[in-house]
């Protein structure tokens, strides 16, 4: 067979046409292929489900998975062992409506349906499959995410269930994502490398060096615009660390680096240059800029006594080492707790 010369005039054109041709069509029979078995799989899943139910007696429901299990292995391979047929249980059980399952199969693999169907939290679970269908994770991404406890770490966790589920019916009619979906707390900074010991110019310097990873923790939307952006006010020079755009927001975000803990004198620094942004940078279809200030500790009293909310600022811890997975999941856990007492004791 001769090879193709890419190099010649009207054969490299023709080329790039049928190999663009071939990549579409196999990405079109593998979306297909995985719909189909995610289909397969929920089907299976409900007449187990079924079959068991009519039965109602547990022992039974052991004995025909297994039985079950051994005849699908006789026939069709080493596919179908006990735990596949569970998973097809489960997905059945959690995905009961087949309207959300169609869907679904389309949007997302096997691979990622299985991160989900043992979530018992069905709020958590929604937020995860809106979110990775948003910024197109693999599934390797959704499981880093779940086990960085995401959702935890988002302040949408925070707020009274209705509110999340209000802000994710948003995000799945109209794409529309709402600041609480976005900002986090705290960001896990653990891939900068930094010592023991570093300033606020080494910080920023390794975010830049590793743009790539801060912005996958940040999340896909966030655009890089400037680092120590100059502004001029009266005369005078300040210094914005960084400063993103986030496209779906459709806003300015400014990023104030900060080494220690928390103190209310950065609220004013952080008003100044957002208001400096409304004025200057601002363009018309944008939203109102918001402030991130990262730091390494708050006290959530100094954060609520300031209302930073009404200021548009958001104040997020970040972590250079991470803890222990069972003390981060406390803390977060503890975070969410008290976030949701005090909206109680609001009400």
């Amino acid at each position: 067979m001769r090879k193709i010369d890419k190099k010649q005039g009207g054969i490299a054109g023709i080329f790039s046409d049928i190999a663009l041709l071939i990549e579409q069509s196999r990405q079109n029979v593998a979306t297909t292929v995985n719909a189909e078995i995610t289909l397969l799989y929920w089907n299976i899943g409900g007449s187990i489900n079924q079959e068991i139910l009519k039965n109602n007696r547990a022992e039974y429901g052991k004995q025909i998975i297994s039985n079950l299990s051994n005849d699908l292995i006789s026939q069709y391979g080493k596919g179908w062992g006990e735990k596949q047929l569970r998973q097809c249980m489960q997905f059945a059980m959690v995905f009961p409506d087949e309207k959300i399952v169609y869907a679904l199969r389309i949007q997302l693999s096997w691979t990622h349906i299985r991160s989900l169907i043992y979530m018992e939290n069905p709020v958590k679970r929604d937020f995860y499959i809106e979110i990775c269908k948003l910024e197109r994770w693999s599934s390797r991404q959704l499981q880093e995410r779940i086990q960085s406890m995401l959702f935890e770490r988002t302040a949408i966790s925070k707020k009274p269930e209705q509110t999340i589920q209000n802000d994710l019916e948003l995000l799945k009619k109209q794409q529309k994502v709402s600041p609480d979906m976005v900002f986090r707390d705290p960001y896990f900074l653990n891939f900068l490398g930094l010592s023991d010991t570093y300033s606020e110019k080494d910080l920023e310097t390794s975010i830049i060096v590793e743009l790539q990873h801060f912005i996958s923790e940040m999340g896909s939307d966030f655009a890089f615009m400037a680092r120590q952006k100059r502004i001029n006010i009266d005369e005078r020079d300040y210094y914005i660390d960084l400063v993103f755009f986030h496209r779906r927001l459709k806003c300015l975000v400014a990023i104030d680096l900060k080494i220690g803990e928390f103190e209310a004198g950065f609220k004013g620094q952080m008003e100044l240059y957002l208001r400096y942004l409304e004025k200057h940078e601002q363009l018309e279809g944008e939203n109102t800029p918001i402030g991130l200030i990262l730091c390494t500790g708050k006290s959530e009293e100094h954060v609520e006594l300031l209302q930073l909310d009404k200021s548009n600022i958001r104040v997020a811890d970040y972590l250079t080492v991470l803890p222990s997975p069972k003390l981060l999941r406390e803390k977060l856990h503890k975070a969410v707790e008290i976030a949701q007492q005090k909206l109680i004791h609001q009400d």
